[in-house]
């Protein structure tokens, strides 16, 4: 597998203003679905891997967070702390797979994806 970027999230401290901005901007098509943590939007770029934007929760600012997809997000997830990185959030499950998100050991944050459907 050649691990491509499968994802990417917009963790904003502005959600709406982000919203807006980018679909003016892009054109994109987004659509809101309630969440038990609040409020996500799906983004559909039309060409491109998916994305989504949602309420910032991991401090530092509004930034986009990519997502690499794995085989096995459990095992890379063990295997990247071995070599330094900072887990932010463990292995969650969601519909289409699984996911975690962690810093690398120069402070860039990313994420792994799994998917399982």
């Amino acid at each position: 597998m050649s691990n491509p970027f499968a994802y990417a999230e917009l963790h904003t401290d502005a959600p709406a203003a982000a919203k807006a901005f980018y679909a003016q901007l892009l054109s994109w098509r987004m659509e809101d679905a309630p969440k038990s943590e609040g409020r996500y939007t799906e983004i559909t770029p039309g060409e491109g891997f998916p994305a989504g934007l949602t309420q910032n929760k991991y401090g530092g600012g509004s930034h986009w967070l990519a997502y690499i997809r794995v085989d096995d997000v459990t095992a890379s997830l063990e295997k990247a702390k071995r070599l330094g990185a900072r887990v932010l959030t463990d292995v969650q499950e969601i519909p289409e797979g699984k996911f975690s998100v962690l810093v690398d050991p120069t402070g860039a944050p990313f994420g792994l994806y799994q998917k399982t459907r």
